[in-house]
This record gives C-alpha cells, sequence and structure tokens, in this order.
C-alpha cells in the first residue's frame, strides 16, 4: 500500500511530532511504500534511511486557495491509498482515505495580538470550517492529549469510535550538549519555546520582577526564535524598565538542553496547549517543571510538576518561590520527573499510529 504523509510543518514548532513519527515508522514498516510531503524549502531538512520513503517536495501553503485546488490536484495524481494529515489543513474536496492528527485548537479559542486582525479571523473563520470538515469526512482523527481529544469532541461531536488519543514523548541526548555562552546569569529560572499571547509570557516576565524583590540576582532565559511575537515581549519588557531577563533567540537543541541542565527550574506560563512538549523534555534532563495548572498541563506532567493558576502573577511567583528555595521538594520533582517521563514514548506514538493506517486500509 501507499501512505503519503503530510509534514508540510517538519520546520516548526509542532515538527519534531513529525519527526521523531518518520524515524519510528522507518523502523515498523519494511512493507508499505510512504511519501513524505514537506515543503519545497525543507527538501533537505529530512532525509530518509528506510528505501520505502520517499521525500516528495509541495508548494502548497497552509489555508491557501492553492492548498485546496493545487493541493487537491497533487494528491490525486499521486494516488495514495492512505492520507495522513499531520495538521488539520488539508484539501477539503479531497476524498481518498485519509487519517488527520489534531495537536491542539488555540486556532479557534486565541487571538495572537502580532497578526494582522482582519487576516487571522479570516484564518479562524476557515479553520471552524475545516476543523468541522474533517471530524465528517476523515476516516479517524488523532487527538495528541484527552484535552484536545475531549475539546475536539465538544466542537465537532465526533464519535468516540473515530477519535483516539496517542501522546507524543519527551527525551534527552546529553551526549550531544554544548555550554550556551552567552549566559548573562549564574541563577536562573527558563522558558523555551514560541511566544504567542497564549503563551502567557508577559506574565512569567511580571512574576519574574516580583521575584526579585528577595532574590535580586535570579535571571529568567527566555529561549526562542527572535520573531515579532518574541521581539514584541522583548520591547516591552525593556520599555517596563524589567531588569534580569535574556532573550537567546533560536539555539540548536545541543545548546538549548545544556540550558536545561544549568537551570533551577523550568516555568510554564501558557493558558493552552496541545501537549506541551518543552516541559516534559526538561523532566528528561532531570529539570524541576513549574506549570500553569491549565489546559493539558496536569495531565501531561501528573504529580512530577508543581503547578499555579496562570492568570495571576503573584500566584505564579509565590508557587516558583517557595520551589526554588526548597531543595527537598526539587530533589522530589526530580525523581519524579524522571519517572513521568518514562510513561511516554516516541516508538510507542508511531506503533500506534501505524496501527490505524493498517485498520483504516483494511477498511
Amino acid at each position: 500500500m501507499h501512505i503519503a504523509i503530510d509534514v508540510r510543518f517538519i520546520n516548526s514548532g509542532t515538527g519534531t511530532y513529525a519527526v521523531k513519527l518518520l524515524e519510528y515508522l522507518q523502523k515498523i514498516d519494511t512493507v508499505n511504500t510512504y511519501s513524505v510531503l514537506v515543503p519545497t524549502k525543507d527538501k533537505a531538512y529530512w532525509q530518509p534511511t528506510n528505501p520505502n520513503f520517499t521525500v516528495r517536495t509541495v508548494p502548497f501553503t497552509a489555508y491557501s486557495f492553492n492548498e485546496q485546488l493545487g493541493f487537491l490536484r497533487y494528491l490525486s495524481a499521486l494516488k495514495p491509498d492512505l492520507v495522513h494529515f499531520g495538521m488539520p489543513q488539508q484539501p477539503v474536496l479531497y476524498r481518498g482515505k485519509k487519517i488527520t492528527t489534531v495537536h491542539d485548537l488555540t486556532l479557534l479559542n486565541t487571538y495572537n495580538s502580532d497578526k494582522n486582525w482582519l487576516m487571522y479571523h479570516f484564518k479562524q473563520l476557515v479553520g471552524r470550517f475545516v476543523f468541522k470538515d474533517i471530524a465528517r469526512t476523515n476516516n479517524h482523527i488523532i487527538a495528541i492529549t484527552n484535552n484536545t481529544k475531549n475539546e475536539f469532541q465538544t466542537y465537532t461531536h465526533i464519535n468516540d469510535d473515530k477519535i483516539t488519543t496517542i501522546y507524543e514523548a519527551g527525551e534527552a541526548h546529553p551526549t550531544e550538549l554544548k555550554p550556551y555562552k552567552d549566559l548573562p546569569f549564574t541563577r536562573f529560572i527558563m522558558y523555551v519555546g514560541q511566544q504567542p499571547d497564549y503563551k502567557n509570557v508577559r506574565k512569567l516576565g511580571e512574576a519574574h520582577q516580583l521575584l526579585l524583590k528577595t532574590d535580586p540576582d535570579l535571571g529568567l532565559v527566555l529561549v526562542g526564535r527572535m520573531n515579532k511575537d518574541t521581539a514584541r515581549n522583548k520591547e516591552y519588557f525593556e520599555k517596563l524598565g524589567y531588569k534580569n531577563i535574556h532573550f537567546t533567540g533560536y539555539l540548536p537543541d545541543p545548546q538549548r538542553d545544556w540550558l536545561f541542565t544549568q537551570t533551577i527550574a523550568y516555568v510554564f506560563p501558557s493558558l493552552m496547549e496541545g501537549f506541551g512538549l518543552p516541559p516534559l523534555e526538561a523532566m528528561a534532563y532531570g529539570t524541576p517543571v513549574i506549570s500553569s495548572n491549565a489546559s493539558c498541563m496536569p495531565e501531561v506532567l501528573g504529580d512530577a510538576a508543581v503547578y499555579f493558576n496562570p492568570h495571576s502573577a503573584t500566584e505564579m511567583a509565590r508557587v516558583i518561590a517557595t520551589t526554588i528555595h526548597n531543595p527537598e521538594l526539587l530533589k522530589n520533582m526530580v525523581q519524579k520527573g524522571h519517572t513521568q517521563v518514562k510513561k511516554y514514548s516516541w516508538e510507542h506514538m508511531a506503533r500506534e499510529t501505524h496501527a490505524l493506517y493498517e485498520q483504516v486500509l483494511r477498511s
């Protein structure tokens, strides 16, 4: 059978899911043939090791007319027996067998202030139609947490037998670590990831400034690409005169992960997530995690994290302070974190996904 996997997002924040799925599918399946669909600009980003896998480049932008018409023609000519769309955006008129992974519903539930208001709300309108359409026309839906599954079912009223939760995973690569030499602090807490409004980084900055009143040498390190939303946060903090906040910009994984091993704690202030991969990755490195209690975070992180109300900078600061100044608690969190990480496996994720492929192909 011929399976096409749409990973046009492979070089994005969600790209780890695509890379790990492909990595383990190549080990699991030596029978079916696969077409891996990547953006033209990312042709060299991923290369197969299994001869049954072929990289094909596609120039179709998500939520565009070209996606609806050009991508539809492309898939019709490719004639796969099954398409796995790694994200909800897809040609709505494609009627072959298909599976879609839904990572989260943030597009429907948020507005990012760095975006054009009119275009963003038009994208939301299209997104609302697409989400309901894929629930109706796809053979199966994959959700990456029960929280996402429940939100998607509430929105689309899809039946339980048509949607499955398949968790992601977090892992450490300790032999690949490389020091980040521009670190201005010896003691710091950190956040990794993009910084649109729903990530709640400004509230984290506010909480950090409260912490400085009793812990004046504590730094806050923010790791992530210096794109529009990150630059806006940096400008916002500078305008308010916030101190001891360091933006690293983009870092390769070995440097990013080295910071995990140096920080007192990883703080995750997000208001909503599909899975929340960075805190689980932090746990894999033995980093204590202090997290928002919203969305899927308690589901994924369990009792290995300490939680706060993300809407209150005062509570966030209080929980961070009581945690980082309690050596016994930090030690216990490290142990629990290692246990929590072991509950998830990228190989298991790929095997469950492959089983769905076989199920849909037989149907």
